[in-house]
């Protein structure tokens, strides 16, 4: 599995970096809305009655108002975001491509463009909307490939419109803008209650602004967004974990779609990718069964697989059918330090102590990974621990399946 270069491996790393720069600034605007309402409400304490209650429904009209202004700013921001990271990946992807040729070869890799539709059709178009033409381009493009599709239509371009990009949802179904904008909804609805149940209750302001927003201040743009979270209250934490959530999944997303899309479009290059996840004790079980694993173009699964997916692919290259020698083998991140870059999640899960095995896989399972990994290896023992639609088997269906 050394015909993939190392570059490959680096470059989900720098996106799950890329990912949590972006959610930063909008946990940090959504943050500062939620604390300027905090700040507002311990003002109300000297107020006589009549005056506090229109006081208090002021400041919730005006956080409600701001919430639903921070979802459409968040929703562009993503927008421009994906924008430039389909543009960025598929310009890497390319670039990629042509320096595993010899320079007298690199000519052959195409490109391709990216409409400036694209990303605004991922965050906003709802994939109901689409067309029964649309709909059956894809269709095609899935059974055949893109390359297929260009020459069916006459062209040697290959594109990643916005049509494509109205299919792409986040996990739930939800576009972005959705997501952006039943979250405002519900901070807002939460924000009240918690305030309104706090003043009938007789708690004092103070304690209400401390459940509210935790240890957060204005502007705490140094902080990450797990550092936000962890400093957040009950109007915080939560939405600052969605916030990166919805962040993250959608640029996995779109750099997968941009790689595929310039993958697909030099099958005389790579006819394969190669799902690659994450070697640590987050990683799902879905992902964990699907690392290393080699699929066609437009046959295989592709990540996001679920919210939080750190998942991405890389191209097979055919070295041999290029008659051209592969490079060495490069190295990948794990948890615990560098490995090779063929190390697949079962292969690296093998060799961590059982206590660790224990934390990721469950104590009861940990016999069946190591006595599976002696009989078929432990790439397809990870494999083995899940079920066709990847969730993982319990000890109970373990037992069942081979034995006590």
């Amino acid at each position: 599995m050394s015909d993939t270069p190392a570059a490959f491996y680096r470059n989900a790393i720098d996106l799950n970096r890329y990912s949590n720069s972006v959610a930063r600034r909008l946990i940090n605007a959504y943050n500062d809305i939620i604390i300027d309402a905090t700040n507002q409400l311990r003002t109300i304490d000297e107020l006589a009655a009549p005056v506090k209650a229109a006081r208090l429904r002021a400041i919730l009209a005006q956080l409600k108002a701001s919430l639903d202004g921070w979802a459409g700013d968040a929703s562009e921001v993503t927008a421009i975001e994906l924008q430039g990271i389909a543009q960025l990946q598929s310009e890497f992807v390319a670039d990629q491509l042509r320096r595993a040729l010899p320079p007298g070869e690199r000519n052959i890799v195409r490109t391709v463009e990216i409409s400036p539709q694209f990303a605004q059709a991922v965050v906003t178009t709802d994939p109901t909307q689409i067309n029964v033409v649309t709909l059956s381009d894809d269709l095609y493009r899935s059974v055949y490939g893109a390359e297929a599709l260009a020459r069916q239509a006459g062209t040697g371009v290959f594109n990643l419109t916005a049509a494509q990009g109205a299919t792409i949802t986040l996990p739930n179904g939800e576009v972005v803008t959705k997501a952006f904008r039943g979250l405002a909804t519900s901070q807002a609805e939460r924000f009240s209650q918690v305030v309104r149940n706090g003043l009938l209750t007789g708690e004092p302001t103070p304690a209400i602004a401390r459940r509210l927003i935790g240890q957060l201040e204005f502007g705490q743009e140094a902080m990450t967004p797990r550092q936000l979270a962890a400093a957040g209250g009950e109007l915080t934490k939560m939405a600052n974990n969605q916030v990166r959530t919805i962040v993250r999944t959608s640029i996995n997303q779109v750099s997968n779609a941009a790689s595929q899309q310039v993958y697909e479009a030099n099958q005389d290059i790579t006819s394969k990718y190669r799902y690659v996840a994450t070697l640590d004790g987050r990683t799902s079980s879905r992902c964990r069964a699907l690392d290393g694993r080699e699929f066609r173009y437009g046959r295989g699964p592709m990540p996001p697989q679920h919210f939080n997916c750190r998942s991405t692919t890389v191209p097979v290259i055919d070295y041999k059918g290029l008659g051209i020698p592969p490079p060495p083998e490069g190295r990948r991140a794990a948890a615990g330090g560098m490995v090779p870059a063929g190390t697949t999640y079962g292969e690296w899960l093998a060799k961590q102590p059982k206590d660790q095995q224990a934390e990721i896989l469950g104590a009861g399972k940990v016999d069946y990974f190591r006595r599976l990994s002696d009989k078929y290896g432990p790439k397809d023992a990870i494999a083995k621990m899940v079920r066709d639609d990847g969730s993982e088997l319990t000890l109970a269906q373990l037992r069942k399946r081979y034995g006590s």
